[in-house]
């Protein structure tokens, strides 16, 4: 697992963990104590250092590999060649790790991969208020660096999948890519981390702590959202699911999509004294702006029975308010 020590990764771990599988992690950053404590291997170091790479390539047999290892969208705006090397060719150097290992040990290896809403590109504001749930295979233009990493990467992982080396006489593709295109995700557990849909996870954890919040995007805003235990159990259904039943290598998943100003609304009837303000920066708006207000996520529904638990009203009353509540006290 890369990027062990991020939103999706601590959840994910404790899961894998409980299933009672055996867990190598690389991330930049120690792995704090407690996450440390689940893995076999916590390893410290880049996807960048092939070196690393071989070294683990000749220390484990390796199944699945879940790669969440990325530079968010909003970082990436500021820093759009570090961008690049990190998602992109951090990409390319784990599916090829991926491959290597399938070579070795004659098998393809799962890999699971978390591409994003920011994938799509919609020209205008108009555009996306008339539109219906889009899906997977329509108006892929992205807007940012890290819509255009993730598009592309979808797309290395397909050709690692169906077409790897195909001129060579006796080459095998051994990557099992599949893919999830995430919407904006929300988690109790850790803090936001520099997402451009993290406005709603700011919001309530903001409202959690005492302090005031200016929301960046307009009230009218919508985009999909999903809870974090949502998105860790769509991962683990997918590695799980029979290849015959993987039709397509990337998959929309949504739940419920609501405006800010409804968001703010959940908020408020938790947190009374809450200060929430609406200030849009208008750079970010207009990324947020360029992605559907809804995706169409049926092809997720009928291969592998995509079925979120939390739709908007319980992942506010059960999940998000209750946990980050406690956090804060």
């Amino acid at each position: 697992m890369t990027g062990a020590g991020g939103e999706i990764g601590h959840a994910l771990i404790a899961r894998l963990a409980s299933a009672g599988r055996t867990i190598v992690t690389i991330d930049v950053a120690p792995l704090d104590q407690e996450l440390a404590a689940r893995v076999h291997r916590a390893v410290t170091g880049s996807i960048l250092d092939r070196t690393l790479l071989d070294r683990l390539l000749s220390e484990f047999d390796i199944d699945v590999v879940y790669h969440l290892a990325a530079l968010l969208s909003t970082r990436s705006e500021f820093t759009p060649l570090m961008a690049h090397e990190v998602n992109v060719a951090g990409t390319l150097n784990l599916l090829e790790f991926a491959q290597q290992q399938g070579e070795a040990h004659g098998r393809p290896v799962v890999f699971m991969y978390p591409s994003s809403v920011a994938v799509y590109g919609l020209p205008d504001l108009a555009t996306k208020r008339r539109l219906g749930p889009v899906r997977e295979d329509e108006w892929a233009q992205p807007t940012t660096m890290y819509g255009c990493n993730k598009l592309y990467c979808e797309q290395l992982g397909r050709y690692y999948t169906r077409h790897y080396k195909q001129l060579a006489a006796d080459t095998v593709p051994r990557v099992d890519f599949r893919c999830l295109r995430f919407p904006g995700l929300i988690s109790a557990m850790t803090t936001p981390a520099g997402g451009t849909s993290d406005y709603a996870p700011e919001m309530i954890h903001a409202a959690a702590r005492g302090v005031p919040y200016a929301c960046f995007v307009r009230p009218d805003t919508r985009m999909p959202f999903l809870a974090m235990p949502d998105a860790v159990q769509a991962l683990l259904t997918l590695a799980e699911t029979p290849r015959a039943r993987v039709t397509q290598c990337a998959y929309n998943l949504g739940a419920f999509s609501p405006t800010a100003d409804e968001i703010r609304a959940l908020v408020l009837a938790a947190f009374p004294a809450a200060e929430i303000r609406f200030v849009p920066d208008a750079k970010r708006q207009a990324i947020v702006d360029s992605w559907p207000a809804e995706v169409d996520d049926r092809a997720a529904r009928r291969d592998w029975d995509f079925a979120p638990a939390y739709d908007m009203a319980r992942a506010f009353r059960d999940y998000l308010i209750p946990t980050i509540r406690e956090r804060y006290r």
